[in-house]
């Protein structure tokens, strides 16, 4: 934890005060605090317990002290930021915002950036102390490494370092720790020009007629079309395939037909990994400090067949 902490100040130009939107009994929202408190600042804290405001940022980031200010958001509490004038304004008076907890889409990161904001895009989990990859390079103490990667060069990410655990309590024989002083994530990605760059995670993988479609890659290209705010790939049954790609879409305005989303997908990659199924929702399910929780679409799913 003082690693990551040490670690972060050095990635983003030095100590200073932190703002906390994140539930602190996760990982990104504990290292909030513990960031703060490592600087010698006191952490201003919003609750969000019920609901994030976007409206309450003004205020909080008005009370922050220090030489430097940051904050920590997910996606999602971005998105609703930029929506909300008074927020987006005062979140562009801050040093850097770290957004992480799930992927962030494209275009969201390029709305971010017109707006005025410095976001910093993080990568890592529970096991590495919360983020320790930053725009795609590692923290200061931070290892990475891709495993058995393919022709492609996509392979397991490991990651390793000062701020990577010892093990999970209990299990002293956990695979994910198999190699001393590395700990190997279920995420598939590359390292090119020292840069890595996630694909997806090895657990949401679809195959579909003997085909393998990462969700991530394919939702890359849906959440850029018109009339998609928001989208999430997931693989539903299919008694000829085994199994097919579906989208849920939360709308910007009339809902996007299925052809248009397939024909974008297959433009770009394969007519196997077009969707063959579209879930419009009013919003995305999600699960911990904001990741879309693909279980609960599925389920969603078959209650609409």
């Amino acid at each position: 934890l003082h690693a990551s902490a040490t670690g972060t100040a050095q990635a983003l130009g030095g100590p200073g005060s932190w703002l906390l939107t994140l539930p602190p009994h996760h990982i990104a929202g504990l290292q909030v605090l513990l960031r703060s408190l490592a600087a010698g600042y006191e952490p201003v804290v919003v609750d969000v317990g019920v609901c994030f405001d976007p409206a309450v940022l003004p205020a909080a980031v008005d009370a922050m002290t220090g030489p430097r200010r940051y904050t920590s958001l997910v996606p999602l509490q971005l998105r609703k930021a930029l929506a909300h004038p008074a927020a987006t304004r005062a979140l562009a008076g801050l040093d850097a915002i770290l957004v992480g907890g799930a992927a962030t889409p494209p275009a969201l990161a390029d709305a971010a950036a017109a707006a005025g904001l410095r976001i910093v895009r993080t990568y890592g989990m529970s096991e590495t102390a919360g983020g320790c990859v930053y725009d795609g390079r590692p923290l200061p103490g931070t290892r990475m490494r891709i495993a058995d990667p393919g022709a492609d060069g996509v392979g397991r990410v490991e990651l390793g370092g000062d701020t990577i655990a010892a093990g999970y309590r209990g299990l002293p024989d956990h695979p994910a720790f198999a190699s001393p002083g590395w700990f190997r994530t279920d995420d598939l990605g590359t390292i090119d020009d020292g840069v890595l760059r996630i694909a997806g995670r090895a657990d949401e993988a679809i195959s579909t007629g003997g085909l393998t479609v990462v969700p991530q890659v394919v939702e890359t290209v849906i959440d850029g079309l018109a009339g998609v705010a928001v989208c999430a790939v997931f693989g539903v049954p299919d008694e000829r395939l085994g199994e097919a790609a579906a989208v849920a879409v939360v709308p910007d305005g009339p809902a996007p037909e299925l052809t248009a989303l397939q024909q974008a997908v297959t433009e770009r990659f394969d007519r196997f990994a077009a969707p063959r199924h579209l879930l419009v929702l009013d919003e995305l399910p999600v699960r911990g400090p904001g990741k879309v929780d693909r279980r609960r679409l599925r389920e969603e799913f078959a209650a609409r067949r």
